[in-house]
């Protein structure tokens, strides 16, 4: 089957794109420098072996990275999709499972943002609406920094009825609200369990927030209303490795 392909930008997204086994790179434009960058970063392995390498100037690459404002840092690559991971298969025979989950979240930096600290803290899985994810935005591969390549993406068709699902195979719901009652760092944090995050500007969707099982808050102090999201999730990924760092 043939894969529809696309472009990324950035140092670390192309990078990561090319020590990824599982990912197709058709093509990567590099600079002279960005070339000898990737020798150096990499050593011991050619990490560019049978891939088109195509060299151009910082300002041919710009082409690329205009529309966006992006700064490409002399690494564009042509990529292939991943084959989308499927959530009911993912989560089989599983144990102590964490899965993060989106709920109106559409902006590609704050996306990006997010995976990045999902990956850095070993989240599971991110569970995101089909229709939300924009599978193919530079901005967000850039903010994500390479982590996409490490982070298990579902994407699913409807949110309410996949937690549904989820509650029915034994997961625990968590839906993170500033009008939640309890901090989140009083819970205990047991057995498999789903992050419910709402957008920035609207918070969870009413008829969503009901599959919670729980709704807790990151007490901050009264200066500031609420969180930037990626920030929200970063605050809770840690907490929740800290302790299982410490459980184990």
């Amino acid at each position: 089957m043939n894969k529809s392909s696309f472009f990324i930008i950035g140092q670390h997204a192309v990078m990561e794109a090319l020590k990824n086994p599982k990912r197709k790179v058709l093509r990567i434009f590099l600079t002279e420098e960005s070339k000898k960058n990737i020798h150096r970063k990499s050593p011991n392995k050619n990490l560019l072996t049978d891939i088109r390498v195509y060299f151009k100037t910082k300002k041919e690459l710009d082409k690329y990275s205009n529309k966006e404002n992006l700064l490409h840092q002399g690494y564009v690559a042509e990529i292939e999709h991943f084959e989308k991971p499927i959530l009911k298969d993912y989560i089989k025979d599983k144990k102590d499972v964490t899965l993060v989950c989106l709920d109106g979240v559409t902006d590609p930096r704050n996306i990006g943002s997010l995976v990045r600290s999902a990956t850095s803290f070993d989240i599971d899985g991110i569970i995101i609406k089909e229709r939300n994810f924009p599978n193919e935005s530079k901005l967000m591969y850039k903010a994500a920094s390479g982590s996409i390549e490490y982070m298990n993406i579902f994407e699913v068709s409807n949110i309410n009825s996949t937690l549904k699902n989820l509650k029915d195979k034994n997961f625990w719901i968590y839906g993170f609200d500033e009008k939640g009652k309890k901090s989140f760092t009083d819970m205990e944090w047991k057995g498999n369990k789903v992050l419910l995050f709402g957008s920035e500007g609207y918070g969870m969707h009413q008829h969503t927030s009901k599959y919670a099982d729980f709704l807790v808050k990151i007490n901050i102090n009264k200066k500031i209303e609420s969180l930037n999201i990626s920030n929200s999730a970063a605050i809770v990924f840690h907490h929740l490795s800290f302790i299982k760092k410490r459980v184990d």
